[in-house]
């Protein structure tokens, strides 16, 4: 039985992380038409190692995913680009040492039968949604690290336990086809995805990032086997801006397994649990086998770019609540880029889950 750091028990759990974390370390990030360093450095997951360390939970190193796992999520062809494109961009004349598009294809482009250029600089603006998603040496090595946590995680649950995934980079951004605000592959869908392949007939994906999982939320958007239920800062004014408004409930087999609880900036323990309490009445309606958890930690009041006010016993109370649905679950770190607090976070989250 593993102890928290006030001397309590937390039931055993099992995590998983990936030394290829560091190998990402993005520089560019253009913030209201200025560059600015990028918030989603290393040192976020140093930081919650320190935390998993004082809750006596030591990580195991998994094993790279396998390309059939990957590819159950992502297209062929957005994999390859990802493995492809920091040497390939590295080889143009006067690059930069990322790659970020000046363009990207637009839906009138797309309408009028815009096609994938064959060239890395379109290609860039093709695979990417937005220049939040730099790509330089080591993103790719990272991302498959960070699969291969969130697949590991997976396989516990699949076998009825509960384990934490230390994903870096985080993944709920990420379409089939497409990177975007910090992610690259979808970690938390190729979670799904193993559960259901696995044996699970109905799995549901819970996101408390503070920024919409529009990309898991795309992922899922037309099936009936996987409900996804996101709460979130109100996207009219915080990323991905477009979508995560209430009225988008799914599609064909999807409908209504896609529910999303967009919040007023400054919304705090009280008005957060509450909407994550209306999400799990959601959650037990559909009844799932199994359950992820995108766990962000950007709903903290000590965010750099707050939104959302949380405190970190708002997170404690967060664990109790989802470990009460009963269910296996893999939990799938997201963001969070306040570094001196994600410890912390995360050690007050899963001692709650614990508790």
């Amino acid at each position: 039985m593993t102890r928290r750091a006030d001397g309590s028990n937390l039931r055993p759990m099992r995590s998983f992380a990936h030394p290829d974390d560091q190998r990402h370390a993005p520089r560019f990030f253009l913030m209201r038409g200025a560059v600015r360093p990028n918030f989603e450095v290393p040192a976020r997951a140093t930081a919650l190692r320190e935390g998993l360390a004082r809750l006596g939970l030591v990580p195991e190193v998994p094993a790279l995913p396998d390309p059939a796992a990957l590819a159950a999520v992502h297209a062929p062809d957005y994999l390859d680009f990802l493995r492809r494109v920091a040497a390939e961009w590295a080889a143009l004349p006067g690059a930069g040492p990322e790659a970020v598009a000046n363009i990207h294809p637009s839906p009138e482009m797309l309408a009028q039968g815009g096609q994938r250029p064959g060239t890395i600089v379109g290609q860039v603006g093709w695979y990417t949604a937005d220049t939040a998603c730099p790509i330089g040496p080591g993103t790719w090595e990272a991302s498959l690290a960070a699969a291969g946590c969130a697949l590991a995680a997976a396989g516990v649950a699949a076998q009825g336990g509960t384990a934490y995934a230390l994903c870096r980079p985080p993944g709920h951004h990420a379409y089939a086809a497409r990177a975007g605000g910090h992610c690259y592959v979808n970690n938390a869908a190729l979670a799904a995805q193993a559960l259901r392949d696995a044996g699970a007939k109905r799995v549901a994906v819970v996101d408390i990032d503070s920024h919409h999982g529009n990309g898991t939320q795309g992922l899922f958007w037309d099936r009936g086997d996987v409900l996804t239920v996101s709460l979130h800062a109100d996207p009219n004014r915080y990323y991905p801006w477009y979508v995560g408004h209430a009225g988008e409930t799914g599609a064909g087999a999807g409908e209504g397994r896609n529910r999303n609880l967009p919040l007023p900036f400054g919304t705090g323990d009280e008005g957060w649990l509450a909407a994550l309490d209306a999400g799990l009445e959601t959650v037990r309606g559909f009844a799932p086998d199994a359950l992820v958890v995108s766990l962000g930690f950007d709903a903290s009041e000590h965010e750099p770019l707050a939104a959302l006010a949380v405190t970190e016993d708002g997170f404690a109370r967060a664990g109790e609540r989802l470990a009460g649905l009963g269910r296996p679950a893999a939990i799938i770190q997201e963001g969070g880029y306040a570094v001196d607090q994600l410890g912390r976070l995360l050690e007050r989250f899963l001692g709650g889950w614990g508790g």
